[in-house]
């Protein structure tokens, strides 16, 4: 395995990569502190591409004023060991005056689907987002991206830059990978107390419920199933919602209070919740499709 700390040496390493015209290239873009759920897509790599890229780096400019960027957890000697076990090829691990070299003065902005759900409670997140995405592609030249559906607002957001500017690169979304008892696996649960730990518990076994509620025909409009994920949640003291939301999906629009719940819909329910200073995200889709007689 390659560690490559500088955009003209991955360029070049990319190049030659590239010069088989059979090779495919995947690309897991990372901020580190990896886990299964990183590990989970760069297995999806393997099998689907030729040569591996993991990058790795905590980028600042999605970062908002207040928020742990100088914290986020880091540990480069377990990144890369996670990374050579998994069978990565390359990875990059430039430093923030390696891709910034001065302030930059050009950024990628996706409208209306950034303005809700994460891009409410952190104005600006998603231009950092989409900006060293971007800076990414154009670096490493990928085929094929991997992303995580933890965070389902970033892979629609990632997409629709894609499809605007007609990047030649294919976006591959990938199933959340949880712990044992459920809590979605993220770099950030490090930061929870035991007691925080047990009650963020309540994120996805809400999520479960209300997808159990809806499927056995309990729940019927978008307002029920708001109204039972915010009761679920609020019965863990330490859970503070910052959103409970659902969504179209992929479009990311609203739903109407009284929207109904039909065959053919398909929905996202989203949530981000602070226990003490940590703010988690979590989702599950809802995709009502008829088989027989049943729903799934």
């Amino acid at each position: 395995m390659k560690v490559i700390r500088t955009i003209s040496e991955i360029r070049t390493e990319m190049r030659n990569a590239q010069s088989n015209h059979n090779n495919k290239v995947g690309l897991v873009p990372t901020m580190g502190y990896l886990h299964e759920g990183h590990a989970s897509l760069m297995r999806e790599a393997r099998k689907q591409t030729d040569v591996v890229v993991v990058s790795i780096f905590v980028n600042p400019i999605q970062f908002g004023p207040g928020e742990d960027y100088e914290t986020y957890p880091r540990n480069e000697a377990h990144d890369l060991a996670l990374a050579e076990a998994e069978g990565v090829d390359i990875v990059f691990m430039p430093s923030v005056s390696e891709m910034y070299p001065t302030p930059t003065k050009t950024k990628i902005s996706v409208s209306d689907i950034t303005t809700l759900l994460c891009g409410a409670s952190r104005p600006g997140h998603f231009d950092g987002v989409t900006t060293v995405v971007s800076k990414l592609f154009h670096i490493v030249k990928p085929d094929y991206a991997f992303f995580g559906m933890k965070d389902a607002q970033q892979v629609a957001v990632i997409e629709q830059m894609v499809r605007d500017l007609n990047m030649d690169v294919k976006i591959v979304p990938c199933p959340i990978i949880r712990e044992a008892d459920g809590l979605a696996l993220s770099s950030r649960n490090v930061y929870l107390s035991p007691e925080e730990r047990q009650q963020a518990l309540v994120l996805s076994a809400s999520l479960r419920a209300a997808q159990s509620a809806v499927l056995q025909g309990q729940l019927t409009t978008a307002t029920e199933i708001r109204a039972l994920l915010q009761e679920q949640i609020t019965s863990s003291p330490l859970a503070e919602i910052d959103y409970v939301e659902l969504l179209h999906f992929p479009e990311l629009t609203p739903l109407e209070a009284a929207h109904r719940i039909v065959e053919g819909d398909s929905l996202i329910m989203a949530l981000a919740v602070k226990f003490g200073r940590t703010r988690l995200i979590d989702n599950a889709l809802l995709q009502l499709q008829k088989v027989g007689d049943s729903h799934v």
